[in-house]
């Protein structure tokens, strides 16, 4: 099975020495573009706002060429970063289940979590455990993320279906019945 091609769309919206997909981009670990016309056509792009979550379903299309682009932007200006891109791009639009972020930062944040560790994520669920420890190996804090995340990723990893994965939150996040309710209506 081919490696998953990572890519991130980077709206240089907070400090380029601090962020992880540029940090990334520079150990040769994924493709950064500046541009949204530079994006790949055809794939996953994580959207935290868009409540479809990624899952088995989603496997396919990656298994057979599709990319894994994250959205680099400030949680601040998420809004406006997720309508201007989405309306600009074909990429099918995924959101995370709920993780905790292990970034210096956030450390603990349920889904604040940096692009770099949403991507890693995205690949634990899509199966590829050796990608997204590979992704996050060029931070210190990289294994902390999946040490943190061990129960909840495994399980993701293994549900049948994006619905299955979105009650899986309840067992490890106390979530609201109406958000597990919405997600799940999504499918």
């Amino acid at each position: 099975m081919d490696e998953i091609g990572i890519h991130a769309i980077w709206l240089a919206q907070d400090d380029p020495s601090k962020n992880t997909v540029v940090k990334l981009s520079r150990k040769g670990k994924l493709i950064l573009h500046k541009k949204i016309s530079q994006l790949p056509r055809r794939g996953v792009i994580l959207d935290p706002l868009c409540g479809k979550v990624l899952g088995p379903e989603d496997r396919e299309l990656m298994d057979k060429g599709g990319k894994l682009v994250g959205l680099d932007c400030s949680w601040a200006q998420i809004e406006d970063s997720v309508r201007k891109v989405g309306k600009r791009t074909k990429l099918q639009r995924r959101m995370l289940p709920m993780l905790l972020a292990a970034n210096p930062v956030n450390w603990g944040k349920p889904s604040k979590m940096t692009t770099a560790e949403a991507l890693a994520a995205s690949l634990w669920i899509l199966g590829r455990e050796q990608e997204a420890r590979g992704l996050l190996n060029a931070f210190s804090w990289g294994e902390e993320f999946f040490k943190l995340n061990k129960l909840p990723l495994e399980a993701y990893a293994s549900a049948n279906s994006s619905g299955e994965l979105v009650r899986m939150q309840m067992d490890f996040f106390d979530l609201p019945d109406e958000i597990v309710a919405a997600l799940t209506e999504e499918e």
